[in-house]
């Protein structure tokens, strides 16, 4: 739900469940309350036309949102569970040759960073 207003912007309900419907089999009725918690949650804000239908919109971007999802995840992670978790991710991901140097990089600047 998220995603589809991150990847075509603000829409409505009915956008959203004409979209969502047959896409990922949902009831209309799922998606509102989908929207619902989205907002509760502060994902999406959502604001009333004249007539009454709300267009939500994403409070953050996708990139924001997974920043902040990491942050959490290294918060919660115990000091030794790190680098265990980080080797899990680079191997579970689909990272190209150029991002893997750019990891490389990375991991070899705040080594020279940390021994300075």
């Amino acid at each position: 739900m998220l995603r589809h207003v991150w990847e075509h912007g603000p829409c409505t309900a009915r956008e959203a469940c004409d979209a969502l419907a047959d896409a990922e089999g949902w009831a209309d009725s799922t998606i509102k309350t989908l929207l619902r918690r989205l907002v509760d949650k502060g994902h999406l804000s959502a604001r009333r036309s004249a007539r009454g239908a709300a267009t939500y919109t994403a409070k953050r971007s996708s990139k924001r949102a997974l920043f902040d999802a990491g942050e959490a995840l290294l918060e919660r992670a115990r000091g030794d569970a790190v680098a265990p978790l980080l080797a899990h991710l680079v191997k579970r991901s689909s990272l190209t040759s150029d991002d893997l140097a750019d990891l490389k990089k990375l991991v070899e600047d705040e080594q020279r960073r940390r021994d300075a």
